[in-house]
């Protein structure tokens, strides 16, 4: 075929020889299918994170694996997701405007809680001639001491019943959150009572029935904070706080002084029953009457159907079961017929929803964290040291929990930030470790400020210049933010575990009178400060944590 091609004698002239047809295109010269797929879809491709979106892509758009093999030569969706995935380049879009913050919150509402949690020591201060009296207890004016048992009560339980209800409205059951704090409310009040009337001793009526209206306003207050009515609050609080202004400047009589405390208490108390009472009714599906029999029920869970073969609904304050509400062959609690009732009941029992898991290690949080303000407070009449109470510790750390809450609300945006613009986990620690050190910086600079404040404006008060005073009260401080940011993490039994281990020991080296009263405390508090810190370091590089 390396010759010409001539015509053969005898041949027509009009005959041309036989040329085989080309084809216009070659095969090799047409562009690759998937290569177009890929420049159609690059933008979706690039941004993707994995191909099994590019797959789901693919899917919706309703290309079958038929189609798929025919067109594109490969298996199936996933091999072809994988393809366009390998052959586009990562691109990821940067999100339109300012990137969503859910920490972003204003500096006023929290200075405004610092002052809310702050404004009821001004009780302490009408209250003076019923808790005045003869030394009592532990070197206390023996009014004192059902107030300060009272008191210690109270913190505890609110601090569990708290997380309960914040748990029910993490969920977004408002409803539900209303149904606990209109059941554990009265239960803390009485609680709290008969602690006060217990640890009474010598003390008066009066000092018993202050103790009993204390308890009272820190369960109501605890509602109106859990529910958001700071605002509430305050107003409620203004008679009282302006007869105890008043009574450090002129003499007012004990019966005035009486019926502020009465008032506050009372408006208190009716805003937080205002803020629950439709619980009721929600609970009884618009009638009183069976409202009030459903939460008298409150706290027992059932196993299996109740008589009459009503499904538990959980109306009455506790978590529903995953499985509530599906047919009983597809529950995955459910036993089999031939189980019988009581491996149904422990199969079902194991099912069941853990009723009160971190609320106990809440409420030791708040129980501890007390003792140590407290101690903070009594420390040097306790130890007959003084007779001046130090209560501008006391203050100030109150005071420093609005600035506090802000600081943490700070660290969890500047911790947000960091996990958007970090391409690594050791650039994520470094990032997170910088603001945990600014924000711990910055309220231990408010708490400074407040603790020099308090102490320069109280009368009679400790020099709170004192150096071991004042790395006391900063450590303290310390402990106490370490804290929320540990509950904030969810490692809520580590800090309850440090918090009430350093009161323990506080409290054997003041009852067996060991050492120094403000040493022991500087270094409980050191060394508590340390083991938070620890437990902060540990968690502070897990993406988990921040959530």
């Amino acid at each position: 075929m390396s010759g010409s091609l001539r015509t053969q004698p005898g041949d027509r002239e009009t005959t041309r020889p036989l040329v085989p047809g080309q084809r216009r295109t070659t095969s090799w010269a047409q562009s690759d299918p998937i290569d177009e797929l890929a420049a159609k879809l690059g933008e979706f491709v690039s941004a993707a994170v994995h191909p099994d979106e590019v797959a789901a892509l693919l899917e919706s758009d309703g290309l079958s694996d038929d189609q798929i093999r025919e067109r594109y030569g490969v298996t199936n969706s996933f091999a072809l997701a994988e393809e366009l995935f390998e052959r586009v380049d990562r691109g990821y879009p940067e999100p339109e405007g300012p990137p969503h913050d859910p920490w972003r919150i204003g500096l006023l509402g929290c200075l405004l809680r610092g002052i809310v949690f702050a404004l009821p020591g001004l009780g302490y201060v009408l209250a003076g001639p019923l808790l005045a009296g003869p030394k009592g207890a532990f070197g206390l004016p023996a009014g004192t001491v059902p107030m300060l048992a009272g008191a210690l009560c109270g913190w505890t339980w609110n601090q569990g019943l708290a997380h309960r209800a914040y748990t029910w409205m993490g969920l977004g059951d408002r409803a539900a959150a209303r149904r606990a704090l209109l059941v554990g409310t009265p239960v803390g009040v009485l609680l709290g009572s008969l602690v006060a009337f217990a640890a009474a001793g010598s003390a008066g009526r009066g000092a018993v029935a202050f103790a009993a209206g204390q308890s009272g306003y820190l369960g109501a207050a605890t509602v109106l904070l859990v529910m958001g009515r700071e605002r509430t609050l305050l107003a409620a609080l203004a008679p009282m706080t302006a007869g105890a202004v008043v009574s450090v400047f002129h003499p007012v009589p004990d019966l005035a002084r009486v019926a502020l405390l009465l008032g506050s208490l009372a408006a208190v108390a009716l805003l937080g029953l205002l803020e629950v009472v439709p619980a009721v009714r929600e609970s009884g599906d618009g009638s009183w009457a069976a409202g009030i029999l459903a939460l008298l029920s409150y706290g027992k869970l059932s196993y299996g159907k109740p008589p009459g073969g009503v499904e538990p609904s959980g109306r009455a304050g506790e978590p529903r079961a995953a499985s509530a509400g599906r047919p009983a062959g597809d529950r995955p609690g459910a036993a089999p017929a031939r189980l019988g009732p009581v491996a149904a009941r422990l199969r079902a029992r194991r099912s069941a929803p853990r009723r009160h898991a971190g609320t106990v290690a809440y409420a030791l949080f708040g129980l501890g964290s007390g003792v140590l303000v407290l101690y903070a407070a009594l420390g040097d009449v306790l130890t007959g040291t003084r007779t001046a109470v130090a209560a501008p510790a006391a203050v100030a750390l109150t005071l420093s929990m609005g600035p506090a809450e802000w600081l943490l609300f700070r660290f969890r945006s500047g911790s947000l930030a960091g996990l958007r613009s970090s391409t690594s986990a050791r650039r994520f620690r470094r990032a997170t470790t910088g603001t945990l050190v600014r924000c711990l910086a910055g309220y231990l600079a408010a708490l400074l400020v407040l603790g020099l404040a308090t102490s320069a404006l109280w009368p009679h008060a400790p020099a709170a210049a004192d150096g071991i005073r004042l790395g006391g009260l900063l450590l303290l401080g310390a402990v106490m933010w370490t804290g929320l940011l540990l509950q904030s993490f969810g490692a809520v039994t580590g800090t309850a575990t440090v918090v009430c281990a350093a009161a323990l020991v506080q409290t054997a080296a003041l009852a067996t009178h060991t050492g120094d009263a403000h040493w022991v405390g500087l270094i409980v508090y050191g060394a508590a400060a340390g083991a938070q810190a620890a437990l902060v370091c540990a968690r502070l590089g897990k993406v988990t944590a921040h959530r």
